[in-house]
């Protein structure tokens, strides 16, 4: 798949290649936020905290070119704006359970008998 910032080689690594896509500090993050629901942009902001306004809505464009977030226009006045998973980015919601797994089992593994 092309990438918007820069070609990706996917003939190498397919594990890279994603990384390559979702990877860096907020973007996992905010794919996490997506894959429990849709969020607003003011949502994505309050809960990702440290994150700047620039930096959250260039790593969503990205997301967007990567066709993994789509961005949904709500009308209203103000008019609102929501963020949800494509297809394809919800197709990473069993990597996302099976990261969190492993993060848990691996921070408070079970007790041995």
């Amino acid at each position: 798949m092309a990438n918007s910032r820069k070609e990706i080689d996917t003939s190498d690594c397919p594990i890279e290649s994603t990384l390559a896509i979702i990877g860096g500090r907020w973007k996992v993050r905010i794919l996490w936020e997506l894959h429990l629901g849709n969020r607003r942009y003011g949502e994505l902001r309050r809960t990702l905290d440290g994150i700047s306004e620039k930096v959250l809505t260039q790593q969503l464009r990205q997301l967007q070119d990567d066709g993994i977030v789509e961005r949904i226009e709500l009308g209203g006045v103000p008019p609102g704006v929501e963020y949800q998973l494509t297809p394809i980015g919800r197709a990473l919601d069993p990597v996302m359970r099976a990261i969190d797994a492993w993060h848990r089992e691996r921070t408070h593994p079970p007790e041995k008998i």
